[in-house]
């Protein structure tokens, strides 16, 4: 697990507690909060499995 699969899921986790603390107390600011932090998480977690494939086909590359 990389540095970027680390980030993905430490901001999905974020926002999800900060999404449900928001629905809980109808803070929809803080809902809304929750939900970029999840979308950010997301968006980390495909770039590192973009450099998951990167490195994947440059280690292909390396043993031809």
């Amino acid at each position: 697990m990389d540095r970027e699969h680390v980030k993905g899921a430490a901001d999905k986790a974020k926002g999800a507690s900060k999404e449900g603390a928001g629905k809980f107390t109808g803070d929809e600011g803080m809902e809304a909060e929750g939900k970029m932090d999840k979308a950010k998480g997301s968006a980390h977690n495909a770039a590192g499995d973009v450099k998951d494939g990167l490195r994947h086909a440059a280690d292909g590359l390396k043993k031809k």
